[in-house]
Protein backbone atom coordinates (compact mmCIF):
# COMPACT_ATOMS: atom_id res chain seq x y z
CA UNK A 1 0.00 0.00 0.00
CA UNK A 2 1.38 3.42 -1.00
CA UNK A 3 0.38 6.79 0.43
CA UNK A 4 0.49 8.46 -2.98
CA UNK A 5 -2.15 6.03 -4.30
CA UNK A 6 -4.43 6.87 -1.36
CA UNK A 7 -3.98 10.60 -2.00
CA UNK A 8 -4.84 10.32 -5.70
CA UNK A 9 -7.80 8.06 -4.96
CA UNK A 10 -9.33 10.67 -2.65
CA UNK A 11 -8.34 13.50 -5.00
CA UNK A 12 -10.42 11.82 -7.68
CA UNK A 13 -13.39 11.43 -5.35
CA UNK A 14 -12.89 7.77 -4.44
CA UNK A 15 -13.98 6.12 -1.21
CA UNK A 16 -11.11 4.99 1.03
CA UNK A 17 -11.26 1.47 2.45
CA UNK A 18 -10.99 0.70 6.17
CA UNK A 19 -7.50 -0.69 5.54
CA UNK A 20 -6.36 2.46 3.74
CA UNK A 21 -7.61 4.74 6.52
CA UNK A 22 -5.92 2.54 9.14
CA UNK A 23 -2.69 2.64 7.10
CA UNK A 24 -2.76 6.48 7.08
CA UNK A 25 -3.56 6.94 10.78
CA UNK A 26 -1.07 4.35 12.05
CA UNK A 27 1.65 5.44 9.63
CA UNK A 28 1.31 9.10 10.57
CA UNK A 29 1.31 8.46 14.34
CA UNK A 30 4.36 6.17 13.97
CA UNK A 31 6.22 8.81 11.93
CA UNK A 32 6.38 6.65 8.80
CA UNK A 33 4.26 9.01 6.67
CA UNK A 34 5.55 12.60 6.34
CA UNK A 35 3.55 15.77 7.00
CA UNK A 36 3.53 16.82 3.35
CA UNK A 37 1.73 13.67 2.23
CA UNK A 38 -0.84 13.79 5.04
CA UNK A 39 -1.49 17.49 4.40
CA UNK A 40 -2.11 16.65 0.73
CA UNK A 41 -4.66 14.01 1.75
CA UNK A 42 -6.33 16.43 4.18
CA UNK A 43 -6.75 18.99 1.40
CA UNK A 44 -8.24 16.31 -0.86
CA UNK A 45 -10.74 15.51 1.93
CA UNK A 46 -11.63 19.21 2.23
CA UNK A 47 -12.54 19.31 -1.47
CA UNK A 48 -13.98 15.81 -1.99
CA UNK A 49 -15.43 15.05 1.45
CA UNK A 50 -15.85 11.63 3.03
CA UNK A 51 -18.71 9.14 3.16
CA UNK A 52 -20.38 8.35 6.46
CA UNK A 53 -18.60 4.98 6.57
CA UNK A 54 -15.23 6.65 5.99
CA UNK A 55 -15.84 9.16 8.79
CA UNK A 56 -16.83 6.40 11.25
CA UNK A 57 -13.72 4.38 10.37
CA UNK A 58 -11.44 7.42 10.63
CA UNK A 59 -12.88 8.28 14.06
CA UNK A 60 -12.53 4.70 15.28
CA UNK A 61 -8.89 4.45 14.16
CA UNK A 62 -8.07 7.84 15.69
CA UNK A 63 -9.75 6.83 18.96
CA UNK A 64 -7.62 3.67 19.15
CA UNK A 65 -4.35 5.39 18.14
CA UNK A 66 -3.45 5.65 21.84
CA UNK A 67 -4.90 4.77 25.23
CA UNK A 68 -8.67 4.35 25.60
CA UNK A 69 -10.10 4.86 29.06
CA UNK A 70 -12.01 1.90 30.45
CA UNK A 71 -14.66 3.13 32.88
CA UNK A 72 -16.51 -0.19 33.08
CA UNK A 73 -15.43 -0.73 36.72
CA UNK A 74 -17.46 2.33 37.73
CA UNK A 75 -21.14 1.42 38.35
CA UNK A 76 -23.87 3.04 36.27
CA UNK A 77 -23.96 4.83 32.94
CA UNK A 78 -21.15 7.32 32.43
CA UNK A 79 -22.24 10.52 30.67
CA UNK A 80 -20.21 13.21 28.94
CA UNK A 81 -21.09 16.51 27.35
CA UNK A 82 -19.21 18.46 24.71
CA UNK A 83 -19.74 21.97 23.40
CA UNK A 84 -18.31 23.22 20.12
CA UNK A 85 -17.56 26.44 22.00
CA UNK A 86 -18.76 29.99 22.15
CA UNK A 87 -18.75 33.26 24.05
CA UNK A 88 -19.73 32.93 27.73
CA UNK A 89 -20.05 29.14 27.50
CA UNK A 90 -19.57 27.95 31.07
CA UNK A 91 -22.16 25.19 30.75
CA UNK A 92 -20.06 22.28 32.06
CA UNK A 93 -19.46 24.07 35.37
CA UNK A 94 -23.18 24.17 36.19
CA UNK A 95 -24.62 21.30 34.15
CA UNK A 96 -22.11 18.67 35.34
CA UNK A 97 -22.89 19.04 39.07
CA UNK A 98 -26.65 19.16 38.36
CA UNK A 99 -26.55 15.85 36.50
CA UNK A 100 -24.16 14.25 39.03
CA UNK A 101 -26.41 15.34 41.92
CA UNK A 102 -29.19 13.29 40.27
CA UNK A 103 -27.04 10.16 40.40
CA UNK A 104 -25.37 10.05 36.99
CA UNK A 105 -21.59 9.68 36.67
CA UNK A 106 -20.20 12.69 34.77
CA UNK A 107 -16.79 11.96 33.22
CA UNK A 108 -15.67 15.19 31.54
CA UNK A 109 -12.35 15.74 29.82
CA UNK A 110 -11.98 19.36 28.79
CA UNK A 111 -9.54 21.66 27.08
CA UNK A 112 -8.10 25.15 27.25
CA UNK A 113 -9.23 28.11 25.20
CA UNK A 114 -7.46 29.91 22.39
CA UNK A 115 -9.12 33.26 21.74
CA UNK A 116 -12.26 34.71 23.36
CA UNK A 117 -12.15 33.65 27.00
CA UNK A 118 -10.47 30.57 28.40
CA UNK A 119 -11.72 27.03 28.06
CA UNK A 120 -13.38 25.05 30.87
CA UNK A 121 -10.01 24.23 32.46
CA UNK A 122 -8.94 27.88 32.46
CA UNK A 123 -12.23 28.87 34.12
CA UNK A 124 -11.76 26.23 36.80
CA UNK A 125 -8.20 27.43 37.39
CA UNK A 126 -9.54 30.81 38.51
CA UNK A 127 -10.33 28.87 41.72
CA UNK A 128 -7.13 28.85 43.87
CA UNK A 129 -5.51 25.47 44.41
CA UNK A 130 -7.54 23.45 41.93
CA UNK A 131 -5.86 20.60 40.07
CA UNK A 132 -7.16 19.92 36.57
CA UNK A 133 -4.23 17.66 35.59
CA UNK A 134 -5.56 14.42 37.08
CA UNK A 135 -3.95 11.09 36.21
CA UNK A 136 -6.25 8.41 34.80
CA UNK A 137 -6.18 6.70 38.20
CA UNK A 138 -7.12 9.92 40.02
CA UNK A 139 -9.83 10.66 37.44
CA UNK A 140 -11.41 7.23 37.88
CA UNK A 141 -11.16 7.29 41.67
CA UNK A 142 -12.92 10.66 41.78
CA UNK A 143 -15.69 9.33 39.54
CA UNK A 144 -16.20 6.49 42.01
CA UNK A 145 -16.21 8.66 45.12
CA UNK A 146 -17.71 11.98 43.93
CA UNK A 147 -19.56 11.03 40.75
CA UNK A 148 -18.05 13.85 38.69
CA UNK A 149 -14.59 14.89 37.51
CA UNK A 150 -13.56 17.63 35.07
CA UNK A 151 -9.95 17.40 34.00
CA UNK A 152 -7.58 17.82 31.08
CA UNK A 153 -6.99 15.13 28.49
CA UNK A 154 -3.93 12.98 29.22
CA UNK A 155 -1.06 12.95 26.75
CA UNK A 156 -1.65 9.32 25.77
CA UNK A 157 -5.24 9.71 24.57
CA UNK A 158 -5.82 10.11 20.82
CA UNK A 159 -2.28 11.03 19.66
CA UNK A 160 -3.54 10.89 16.06
CA UNK A 161 -5.83 13.84 16.70
CA UNK A 162 -3.06 15.90 18.30
CA UNK A 163 -0.86 15.44 15.23
CA UNK A 164 -3.63 15.86 12.68
CA UNK A 165 -5.11 18.94 14.35
CA UNK A 166 -1.72 20.66 14.52
CA UNK A 167 -1.22 19.94 10.81
CA UNK A 168 -4.74 21.10 9.86
CA UNK A 169 -4.15 24.34 11.74
CA UNK A 170 -1.21 25.31 9.49
CA UNK A 171 -2.43 23.90 6.17
CA UNK A 172 -5.82 25.59 5.82
CA UNK A 173 -7.74 22.35 6.38
CA UNK A 174 -9.56 23.09 9.64
CA UNK A 175 -12.91 23.88 7.97
CA UNK A 176 -13.95 20.38 6.97
CA UNK A 177 -16.98 18.79 8.60
CA UNK A 178 -15.64 15.19 8.31
CA UNK A 179 -12.34 16.27 9.91
CA UNK A 180 -14.05 18.34 12.62
CA UNK A 181 -16.46 15.50 13.45
CA UNK A 182 -13.77 12.82 13.65
CA UNK A 183 -11.54 15.08 15.79
CA UNK A 184 -14.28 15.82 18.34
CA UNK A 185 -15.71 12.32 18.49
CA UNK A 186 -12.39 10.46 18.68
CA UNK A 187 -11.58 12.34 21.90
CA UNK A 188 -15.05 11.86 23.36
CA UNK A 189 -15.07 8.13 22.59
CA UNK A 190 -11.56 7.59 23.95
CA UNK A 191 -12.64 9.19 27.24
CA UNK A 192 -14.76 6.10 27.93
CA UNK A 193 -18.28 7.44 28.55
CA UNK A 194 -21.36 5.42 27.60
CA UNK A 195 -23.45 8.43 26.58
CA UNK A 196 -22.50 11.74 24.95
CA UNK A 197 -24.51 14.93 24.61
CA UNK A 198 -23.18 17.39 22.04
CA UNK A 199 -23.96 21.11 22.25
CA UNK A 200 -23.40 22.27 18.67
CA UNK A 201 -23.46 26.05 18.43
CA UNK A 202 -24.11 28.28 15.43
CA UNK A 203 -24.00 32.01 14.79
CA UNK A 204 -21.45 34.81 14.58
CA UNK A 205 -19.82 33.78 17.87
CA UNK A 206 -19.54 30.08 16.95
CA UNK A 207 -17.28 28.03 14.71
CA UNK A 208 -20.28 27.00 12.58
CA UNK A 209 -21.83 30.22 11.30
CA UNK A 210 -25.18 28.87 10.07
CA UNK A 211 -27.83 26.64 11.60
CA UNK A 212 -27.68 24.39 8.52
CA UNK A 213 -23.93 23.73 8.81
CA UNK A 214 -24.26 23.15 12.57
CA UNK A 215 -27.08 20.66 11.96
CA UNK A 216 -24.98 18.81 9.38
CA UNK A 217 -22.07 18.57 11.84
CA UNK A 218 -24.39 17.46 14.66
CA UNK A 219 -25.97 14.71 12.56
CA UNK A 220 -22.59 13.37 11.48
CA UNK A 221 -21.25 13.34 15.06
CA UNK A 222 -24.41 11.63 16.36
CA UNK A 223 -24.13 9.03 13.65
CA UNK A 224 -20.46 8.38 14.47
CA UNK A 225 -21.22 7.84 18.15
CA UNK A 226 -24.27 5.66 17.56
CA UNK A 227 -22.43 3.60 14.92
CA UNK A 228 -19.72 2.95 17.51
CA UNK A 229 -22.29 1.89 20.15
CA UNK A 230 -22.52 5.10 22.18
CA UNK A 231 -25.82 6.84 22.85
CA UNK A 232 -24.98 10.16 21.18
CA UNK A 233 -27.41 13.07 20.94
CA UNK A 234 -27.10 16.76 20.13
CA UNK A 235 -28.77 20.08 20.81
CA UNK A 236 -28.36 22.99 18.40
CA UNK A 237 -27.93 26.25 20.28
CA UNK A 238 -27.57 29.85 19.18
CA UNK A 239 -24.37 31.83 19.62
CA UNK A 240 -25.68 35.00 17.99
CA UNK A 241 -25.31 36.64 21.40
CA UNK A 242 -23.18 35.57 24.41
CA UNK A 243 -24.55 32.75 26.57
CA UNK A 244 -25.68 34.08 29.93
CA UNK A 245 -24.43 37.45 31.17
CA UNK A 246 -20.81 36.75 32.12
CA UNK A 247 -17.87 36.59 29.70
CA UNK A 248 -14.53 36.03 31.43
CA UNK A 249 -13.11 33.30 33.62
CA UNK A 250 -13.87 34.12 37.27
CA UNK A 251 -16.97 36.06 36.16
CA UNK A 252 -18.26 32.88 34.51
CA UNK A 253 -17.47 30.73 37.56
CA UNK A 254 -19.52 33.14 39.69
CA UNK A 255 -22.39 32.93 37.20
CA UNK A 256 -22.23 29.11 37.30
CA UNK A 257 -22.42 29.29 41.11
CA UNK A 258 -25.49 31.54 40.91
CA UNK A 259 -27.10 29.18 38.41
CA UNK A 260 -26.51 26.18 40.70
CA UNK A 261 -28.32 28.18 43.37
CA UNK A 262 -31.26 28.81 41.04
CA UNK A 263 -30.35 32.46 40.41
CA UNK A 264 -28.74 32.24 36.96
CA UNK A 265 -29.66 34.06 33.73
CA UNK A 266 -32.74 32.65 32.01
CA UNK A 267 -31.05 31.58 28.74
CA UNK A 268 -28.16 29.83 30.49
CA UNK A 269 -30.45 28.18 33.05
CA UNK A 270 -32.75 26.87 30.30
CA UNK A 271 -29.83 25.36 28.39
CA UNK A 272 -28.53 23.61 31.53
CA UNK A 273 -31.98 22.29 32.44
CA UNK A 274 -32.83 21.02 28.94
CA UNK A 275 -29.39 19.44 28.48
CA UNK A 276 -29.51 17.88 31.95
CA UNK A 277 -32.92 16.34 31.26
CA UNK A 278 -31.57 14.67 28.11
CA UNK A 279 -28.44 13.41 29.88
CA UNK A 280 -30.51 11.84 32.67
CA UNK A 281 -32.61 10.02 30.10
CA UNK A 282 -29.43 8.83 28.38
CA UNK A 283 -28.12 7.57 31.74
CA UNK A 284 -31.38 5.64 32.34
CA UNK A 285 -31.96 7.62 35.53
CA UNK A 286 -35.05 9.37 34.17
CA UNK A 287 -37.63 7.55 32.03
CA UNK A 288 -37.98 10.57 29.76
CA UNK A 289 -36.96 14.21 29.43
CA UNK A 290 -39.98 15.47 31.41
CA UNK A 291 -38.98 13.41 34.45
CA UNK A 292 -35.33 14.42 33.93
CA UNK A 293 -36.27 18.11 33.95
CA UNK A 294 -38.12 17.74 37.25
CA UNK A 295 -35.11 15.96 38.75
CA UNK A 296 -32.76 18.75 37.66
CA UNK A 297 -35.05 21.42 39.10
CA UNK A 298 -35.27 19.51 42.38
CA UNK A 299 -31.49 19.22 42.95
CA UNK A 300 -31.10 22.94 42.26
CA UNK A 301 -33.95 23.85 44.61
CA UNK A 302 -32.76 21.65 47.49
CA UNK A 303 -29.13 22.76 47.17
CA UNK A 304 -27.65 19.35 46.34
CA UNK A 305 -26.40 20.49 42.90
CA UNK A 306 -24.43 23.31 44.53
CA UNK A 307 -23.10 20.89 47.17
CA UNK A 308 -21.98 18.51 44.40
CA UNK A 309 -20.01 21.34 42.76
CA UNK A 310 -18.30 22.08 46.08
CA UNK A 311 -17.54 18.39 46.52
CA UNK A 312 -15.89 18.24 43.09
CA UNK A 313 -13.84 21.39 43.71
CA UNK A 314 -12.66 20.09 47.09
CA UNK A 315 -11.74 16.67 45.64
CA UNK A 316 -9.53 18.42 43.05
CA UNK A 317 -7.77 20.55 45.66
CA UNK A 318 -9.66 23.80 45.07
CA UNK A 319 -10.34 26.35 47.81
CA UNK A 320 -14.04 25.81 48.51
CA UNK A 321 -14.28 29.09 50.42
CA UNK A 322 -14.29 30.85 47.02
CA UNK A 323 -17.34 28.82 46.02
CA UNK A 324 -19.10 29.57 49.29
CA UNK A 325 -18.10 33.25 49.18
CA UNK A 326 -17.69 34.30 45.52
CA UNK A 327 -16.88 37.85 46.57
CA UNK A 328 -13.40 36.49 47.40
CA UNK A 329 -12.57 36.28 43.67
CA UNK A 330 -10.27 39.19 42.73
CA UNK A 331 -11.87 42.11 40.88
CA UNK A 332 -10.03 44.03 38.15
CA UNK A 333 -8.71 47.46 39.09
CA UNK A 334 -10.62 49.06 36.20
CA UNK A 335 -14.40 48.67 36.16
CA UNK A 336 -15.97 50.61 33.27
CA UNK A 337 -19.70 50.97 32.69
CA UNK A 338 -21.01 51.18 29.11
CA UNK A 339 -24.39 52.85 28.73
CA UNK A 340 -26.98 53.08 25.97
CA UNK A 341 -26.61 56.06 23.64
CA UNK A 342 -30.32 55.97 22.76
CA UNK A 343 -33.55 54.32 23.91
CA UNK A 344 -35.11 51.29 22.23
CA UNK A 345 -34.83 47.52 22.19
CA UNK A 346 -31.68 45.42 21.96
CA UNK A 347 -31.85 43.72 18.55
CA UNK A 348 -28.39 42.14 18.58
CA UNK A 349 -25.31 41.69 20.75
CA UNK A 350 -22.57 40.54 18.38
CA UNK A 351 -21.11 37.60 20.27
CA UNK A 352 -17.85 37.47 18.34
CA UNK A 353 -17.19 41.16 19.01
CA UNK A 354 -17.90 40.72 22.73
CA UNK A 355 -15.65 37.64 22.86
CA UNK A 356 -12.76 39.33 21.08
CA UNK A 357 -13.16 42.43 23.26
CA UNK A 358 -13.03 40.29 26.39
CA UNK A 359 -9.83 38.70 25.11
CA UNK A 360 -8.27 42.13 24.52
CA UNK A 361 -9.22 43.10 28.08
CA UNK A 362 -7.12 40.10 29.23
CA UNK A 363 -9.73 37.33 29.56
CA UNK A 364 -8.44 35.13 26.71
CA UNK A 365 -5.27 34.24 24.90
CA UNK A 366 -4.18 34.80 21.30
CA UNK A 367 -1.34 32.27 21.62
CA UNK A 368 -1.00 29.31 24.00
CA UNK A 369 1.83 31.16 25.77
CA UNK A 370 -0.36 34.14 26.75
CA UNK A 371 -1.25 34.45 30.44
CA UNK A 372 -4.96 34.90 31.16
CA UNK A 373 -6.15 37.57 33.58
CA UNK A 374 -8.80 35.59 35.46
CA UNK A 375 -10.61 38.71 36.70
CA UNK A 376 -10.96 40.38 33.28
CA UNK A 377 -14.08 40.21 31.17
CA UNK A 378 -17.49 41.68 30.41
CA UNK A 379 -20.70 41.44 32.44
CA UNK A 380 -23.84 42.04 30.36
CA UNK A 381 -26.74 43.92 31.92
CA UNK A 382 -28.99 43.66 28.86
CA UNK A 383 -29.73 40.83 26.42
CA UNK A 384 -31.47 40.63 23.03
CA UNK A 385 -35.14 41.57 23.39
CA UNK A 386 -34.61 43.80 26.43
CA UNK A 387 -35.96 47.34 26.48
CA UNK A 388 -33.42 50.06 27.30
CA UNK A 389 -33.63 53.74 28.17
CA UNK A 390 -31.04 56.29 27.07
CA UNK A 391 -28.14 56.22 29.53
CA UNK A 392 -29.14 52.82 30.96
CA UNK A 393 -26.36 50.34 31.72
CA UNK A 394 -25.70 47.87 28.88
CA UNK A 395 -22.68 46.11 30.35
CA UNK A 396 -19.60 46.51 32.55
CA UNK A 397 -16.04 45.86 31.37
CA UNK A 398 -13.37 44.61 33.80
CA UNK A 399 -9.65 44.88 33.08
CA UNK A 400 -6.29 45.42 34.74
CA UNK A 401 -4.98 47.02 31.54
CA UNK A 402 -4.76 50.81 31.34
CA UNK A 403 -5.13 51.19 27.57
CA UNK A 404 -8.69 50.05 26.94
CA UNK A 405 -10.42 52.95 25.17
CA UNK A 406 -10.49 51.25 21.75
CA UNK A 407 -11.89 48.06 23.27
CA UNK A 408 -14.74 50.01 24.85
CA UNK A 409 -15.69 51.41 21.43
CA UNK A 410 -15.90 47.89 20.02
CA UNK A 411 -18.04 46.70 22.94
CA UNK A 412 -20.39 49.63 22.38
CA UNK A 413 -20.68 48.76 18.66
CA UNK A 414 -21.57 45.16 19.54
CA UNK A 415 -24.94 46.35 20.92
CA UNK A 416 -27.48 47.06 18.16
CA UNK A 417 -30.46 49.04 19.50
CA UNK A 418 -33.59 49.64 17.38
CA UNK A 419 -36.86 51.50 17.92
CA UNK A 420 -39.32 48.64 17.36
CA UNK A 421 -40.14 45.76 19.70
CA UNK A 422 -37.74 42.78 19.55
CA UNK A 423 -38.78 39.31 20.68
CA UNK A 424 -36.49 37.36 23.03
CA UNK A 425 -34.90 34.59 20.90
CA UNK A 426 -34.69 30.94 22.01
CA UNK A 427 -31.34 29.47 23.07
CA UNK A 428 -31.99 25.83 22.13
CA UNK A 429 -33.16 25.50 18.52
CA UNK A 430 -33.15 21.79 17.79
CA UNK A 431 -32.60 18.34 19.29
CA UNK A 432 -31.02 15.55 17.25
CA UNK A 433 -30.79 11.85 17.96
CA UNK A 434 -30.88 10.03 14.64
CA UNK A 435 -28.94 7.85 12.26
CA UNK A 436 -27.42 9.36 9.15
CA UNK A 437 -30.04 10.63 6.72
Amino acid sequence: MRMVDIITKKRDGGKLSDEEIEFVVNGYVDGKIPDYQVSSLLMAIVFKGMSNDEIVTLTDRMEHSGDVMDLSSIPGFKVDKHSTGGVGDKTSLALGPMVAACGAVVAKMSGRGLGHTGGTLDKLESIPGINVSLTQEQFMEQLKTVGIAIAGQTGKLVPADKKLYALRDVTGTVESIPLIASSVMSKKLASGSDCILLDVKFGNGAFMKTRESAKELAKIMCDIGNSLNRDTRAVLTSMEQPLGNAVGNSLEVKEAINTLKGKGPKDFTNLCYQSGAIMLEQAHIAKDEKEGLEMIKKVVADGSAFEKFKEMIKAQGGDVSYIENPEKFPISKNKIEIKAAKPGYVKQIVALQIGESAMRLGAGRETFDDVIDMSAGILLNKKVGDKVAKGELLCTAFTNKDDYSEVLKDIEKAFVIVDGFVETPPTVHDYIFSKWE
